[in-house]
């Protein structure tokens, strides 16, 4: 949800996007004239409660991260020179500066930032005219260059990750090898990972439940369970998790929390970003060869490919990412199979000649 500002505001980079929109007063009510207590029961304050409630429930309709790009995208136009309301022709303007410069998936980022703003104060949208789309079509086609992708952190590298750090004593180490097996397995996205709190987990003789209150694909609250095992090979993230809490003495509140440098933790949970530069660490500390390659993204990447080779289920994978489309999977799942379902090696092994 984008800001709101009253109809017909010539908005410029100079401008301020923090109007608060009009609400009707007291007086504008209808009379109806048989129950005159209608009239007098909503005070100013009453309107401004309601209008309070309708701003923060129209927020809640949009995630924090959309949000925050729509902001960013908005103030680059600004930044430009454009104004708000837009019209084609500057909508045109900007595509064209920028072609060279941006991906065209930024591009299309920025218009869709821009159509939003348009759609919610009740303007037409400059940026879904036949013309616009177009020329963003013919960008892509010019400059389009493949989708940046966090490599796959396989299980046998994880495996020697948990090794490294099982062989420090220090709470740090104790922290990271449970929120990096926590997150692999469970498949978790970083901010769901960071968001785990003490009364989310579940423990029982199989393993642990652990239940998200929300998540991208869980807007509404309804809840998502993900269920990790115990395992007696070399990595059993419930192990993990139990032996950090006990050593970190957490018994309620955010399960992964800062550590100074100085070993001590702090009460807060650890910020998204963290789990990124967690993993690097430890990769690194495990002589990796393509930490730079890596982001916590690599975790849930690493779990769909890893469990594809180990015989898992399409639907299994799926519901342990808690994936919303089909195709996010199947990516995945062709990745894990670029050498073994390989019409080339199937060609190069049948030219083998028996000895």
């Amino acid at each position: 949800m984008l800001t709101v500002i009253p109809l017909r505001a010539r908005i410029s980079r100079d401008a301020t996007m923090a109007n608060t929109p009009t609400v009707p007063d007291a007086t504008d009510m209808p009379n109806t004239g048989s129950a005159p207590a209608i009239c007098t029961a909503v005070t100013p304050q009453d309107d401004h409660e309601l209008a309070a409630r309708h701003r923060a429930f129209l927020a809640a309709a949009t995630s924090d991260n959309t949000r925050q790009a729509y902001r960013s995208a908005i103030k680059h136009y600004l930044d430009w020179g454009g104004v708000l309301p837009a019209d084609e022709a500057a909508v045109i303007r900007y595509l064209v500066r920028y072609a060279d410069a941006l991906n065209p998936r930024t591009l299309a980022l920025r218009l869709t930032a821009l159509s939003q703003w348009h759609v919610h104060q009740g303007f037409a949208d400059p940026a879904a005219t036949p013309t616009v789309r177009k020329i963003l079509a013919g960008i892509a086609r010019t400059h389009g260059r493949p989708k940046k992708k966090a490599k796959a952190l396989p299980i046998e590298d994880l495996e020697l990750i948990v090794a490294t750090l099982a062989a420090r004593s220090t709470l740090k180490a104790a922290r990271d090898n449970a929120l990096l097996q926590v997150g692999f397995f469970g498949g978790f996205r970083r901010s769901e990972l960071v968001g785990i709190e003490v009364d989310h987990i579940a423990w029982d003789a199989q393993g642990i439940t652990i239940t998200l209150p929300r998540s991208k694909t869980d807007q509404t609250g309804e809840g998502v369970a993900k269920a990790i095992p115990y395992s007696a090979g070399p990595c059993c993230p419930a192990t993990a998790l139990q032996t950090w809490l006990d050593a970190a003495g957490v018994t309620s509140g955010p399960v992964f929390r800062s550590i100074s440098k100085w070993g001590v933790m702090g009460g807060d949970g650890l910020n998204p970003a963290s789990v990124n530069t967690i993993l690097a660490g430890a990769a690194q500390l495990a002589k990796l060869g393509y930490v730079p390659e890596l982001s916590s993204h690599s975790l849930r990447r690493g779990m769909a490919t890893s469990a594809h080779r180990a015989g898992a289920d399409f639907r299994d994978i799926k519901r342990q990412g808690a994936w919303r489309h089909d195709g996010t999977v199947q990516g995945y799942i062709e990745e894990a199979g670029l050498f073994e379902e390989n019409a080339a090696g199937s060609l190069l092994r049948s030219r083998v000649k028996l000895a």
